[in-house]
């Protein structure tokens, strides 16, 4: 399991000439499992997204694709995690 936080380098206002091409990027690793979370930081100074990729770098490799990275828009830390414990609710998302 990763999380992959991204603070933007640039105004808004560049940030947001990608943002339907980011979205479009994130709908399609959603829609095969890899994403599962992912919204805005508040202040939004960034987002993040929650991920299960196989390795660090089957991420990197799909965290290129991300128009947001390739624009150099957003700065991306992807941090490693191993979940031992989940709530209820999110049992149905195997994450422990």
């Amino acid at each position: 399991m990763f999380i992959i936080l991204l603070s933007y380098l640039k105004p808004m206002a560049e940030v947001e000439l990608f943002l339907e091409e980011h979205k479009l990027f994130l709908q399609r690793y959603f829609a095969d499992g890899t994403f599962l979370l992912a919204g805005r930081k508040v202040p939004r100074t960034g987002g993040f997204i929650l991920a299960r990729a196989s390795s660090l770098e089957a991420l990197q490799a799909i965290i290129a694709e991300d128009p947001f990275h390739r624009e150099g828009v957003a700065a991306f830390e992807i941090i490693e995690t191993a979940p031992t414990m989940a709530a209820p609710s999110l049992a149905s998302l195997g994450l422990v």
